[in-house]
């Protein structure tokens, strides 16, 4: 507990010092927790509108709102381009591109704001935000290029206090890309399915298999099928933050899974359709096969987690039989659904093993 506190000053005393060197009345730091898919304020310094807090508790946005950070800047650096760049947004910006944010800014008392992607190995980890009040003179292009120096000095600095996250890092989240890991949804899926139990909460499991990463690895190499994957699960991170509470995770290989529990059975599908449509339009990959179960679909009871896995895995094997575009929902197809019949076949019995017992001579 200590040493997150003192993480978590480091974190303040990098905002603080943001602050005063561009002149701003108020700074903050948030972090893309990319399993949740939301952009996570760590800590708020200077001075705080109401209902703001210096270390919030649970303060966070969805990462969708968030494109810059999100999807063109990554793919910017993945792609061996030029590095990130801050950006500038007033309270008087007419309505259009970011207009939550610019209406955010009114109605926090803020005039205008400067935001610069911090960037940690090569990968986008969260962003620093400064703001000065309503007649203080705007930011301009110089304070924006001042705050990517300040980003890039803030992240040597968290990339230090990072290591006191290691372990948890080890044993929940997937080294390459920043999601869970198999792990973290096996945990998360039993109180999922205990508290659907429970309380009739409709959980969803979402299955995907990138498709092309064999070819990708070989003619092009494993470096640039890790890329692949992490641009996918980039993708997945942003399309999972679109239901709330949703878990993003890598469970191994080039398999990927979304965990939602609350969301209909249909908003599920709709993440899933999009996440299908923005696989397709992937550099270098050829799509996604992906496969739904939720109890909110007529699928039968579910009482183990084991069963929604199977459900959602033979909804994914349909799918990748099919060459399907669109994701292969369990329980759709009526009571003979054969997304239903593959998960609950009963395994087929080993062959018995047949030994030979031969004398001394053989």
């Amino acid at each position: 507990m200590a040493a997150a506190q003192s993480a978590l000053d480091s974190v303040g005393a990098a905002a603080e010092r943001a602050r005063l060197a561009l002149g701003g009345s108020f700074a903050a730091i948030s972090a893309w927790e990319r399993g949740d898919g939301r952009l996570r304020v760590l800590v708020n310094a200077g001075e705080l509108a109401e209902g703001e807090e210096r270390c919030p508790e649970d303060e966070s946005y969805p990462v969708h709102d968030f494109p810059e950070i999100a999807e063109f800047l990554h793919e910017e650096w993945a792609g061996g381009g030029p590095g990130p760049r801050a950006w500038v947004e007033c309270a008087d910006t007419p309505e259009g591109t970011g207009w939550e944010r610019v209406a955010a800014l009114r109605r926090r008392g803020r005039g205008c704001c400067v935001v610069a992607p911090i960037v940690l190995h090569g990968r986008a980890w969260g962003e620093l935000y400064v703001a000065r009040p309503p007649g203080a003179p705007a930011f301009d292009r110089t304070d924006a290029d001042f705050a990517t120096v300040l980003a890039a000095v803030a992240a040597a600095g968290i990339a230090q206090t990072e290591r006191l996250e290691e372990v948890r890092r080890l044993a929940f989240t997937d080294p390459l890309t920043g999601l869970g890991n198999r792990r973290a949804v096996d945990a998360r899926l039993d109180e999922a399915v205990e508290r659907h139990l429970a309380e009739d909460t409709v959980v969803s499991l979402v299955v995907c298999d990138l498709n092309g990463l064999k070819r990708v690895n070989d003619t092009l190499g494993h470096a640039v099928g890790d890329r692949l994957l992490e641009r996918f699960g980039s993708v997945l991170s942003l399309c999972g933050a679109m239901l709330p509470g949703t878990l993003a995770a890598r469970l191994g290989g080039d398999e990927f899974c979304l965990l939602t529990v609350g969301p209909s059975a249909d908003e599920v599908v709709r993440v899933a359709d999009e996440l299908c449509r923005r696989a397709a339009d992937l550099e270098l990959g050829e799509g996604v096969a992906c496969g739904v179960a939720s109890t909110g679909d007529p699928i039968g009871p579910v009482r183990t987690a084991r069963r929604l896995f199977r459900l959602a895995d033979a909804a994914q094997y349909r799918a990748k039989a099919a060459l399907a575009a669109k994701p292969v929902v369990a329980g759709r197809d009526g009571p003979s659904d054969p997304v239903l019949e593959l998960a609950d076949r009963p395994p087929a019995p080993a062959p018995a093993e047949r030994r030979r017992f031969r004398g001394r001579n053989g």
